[in-house]
């Protein structure tokens, strides 16, 4: 549960509102959270919403790309080292 207070302005506009569309005043704050939020995340990048995925693959290693001569110096070394 959450109390917010508001200044004298936004709650008559608050109300007034919530009348007028025939909409309690806490649907009115739900909606607009609700709206709020959903423009938030389309504000984030696309890198940010998908970071989680990149660099991974199906190896899930997330360090490939910087680690590749080193893996690939070791899998030379085994072949060799016969």
């Amino acid at each position: 549960m959450l109390n917010v207070r508001l200044d004298k302005d936004t709650e008559k506009t608050l109300k007034d509102y919530s009348e007028l569309n025939n909409m309690s005043k806490t649907d009115v704050v739900k909606e607009a959270l609700a709206q709020y939020f959903s423009k938030e995340q389309m504000a984030k990048q696309p890198f940010d919403l998908g970071e989680d995925l990149f660099g991974t693959g199906e190896s899930g290693e997330t360090d490939r790309s910087s680690t590749y001569k080193s893996k690939l110096r070791e899998k030379l070394h085994e072949k060799h080292s016969h």
